[in-house]
């Protein structure tokens, strides 16, 4: 399966709490829903649509599992929605039992094992498999090299600090700009697939 990030983020690399101001207050982060004002339904909701559209499944952290596990099957009923609550489902994640999956179609990865369980995913047979917010995953299979493609879309805005999904340990990897497009309200959206050796 190809591993695909997509993830709002500022100017400054901040991916905390996109959605709402009790998203993710750690750190005492003050800008959640930094992303409203910014919002392009064609552009910016075209690319979400895409994203989702092409994935097999969706890959989370125990975080962003749990906020999407609260908000989407309420709104059955939208396309969007729908394929969000019929799409298989993966969680990365050391508290939760399989009991706590009462999501549709959620399938718990072993937090103390979650590499190898990564792994194991990306080198099945499959298409996308998506990965939408969770910073702390997106970072570990940065981190490891389990990228394929980043679909950034960019917020021209700053935040002055916050959670960021890039690992900051000196890990290198090349990406290559495959397409960008721009948004009214300023917003690009940017997907770089990982360059392969020697490009």
């Amino acid at each position: 399966m190809r591993i695909v990030i997509s993830e709002f983020i500022s100017l400054d690399g901040v991916v905390q709490a996109p959605g709402g101001p009790q998203e993710d207050t750690d750190g005492g982060f003050a800008h959640g829903g930094w992303t409203h004002a910014f919002f392009d339904p064609e552009v910016v909701g075209g690319a979400f649509d895409a994203a989702l559209g092409e994935a097999d499944a969706l890959l989370f952290g125990r975080r962003t599992w749990q906020n999407m596990a609260a908000a989407w099957p309420e709104r059955a009923g939208d396309p969007f929605a729908d394929r969000m609550n019929a799409i298989r489902k993966y969680v990365v994640t050391s508290t939760l039992g399989d009991s706590d999956l009462t999501w549709e179609n959620t399938v718990r990865v072993p937090g103390d094992d979650a590499v190898a369980h990564l792994r194991k995913l990306h080198g099945s047979e499959g298409g996308n498999l998506l990965v939408m917010g969770s910073p702390a995953l997106a970072r570990l299979l940065l981190t490891e090299g389990l990228v394929d493609e980043l679909r950034l879309i960019v917020m021209p805005v700053i935040l002055g600090g916050g959670k960021s999904i890039f690992p900051d340990d000196g890990t290198k990897a090349a990406f290559e700009l495959v397409s960008t497009a721009q948004a009214p309200t300023g917003a690009q959206v940017c997907v770089y697939r990982a360059a392969t050796p020697g490009s």
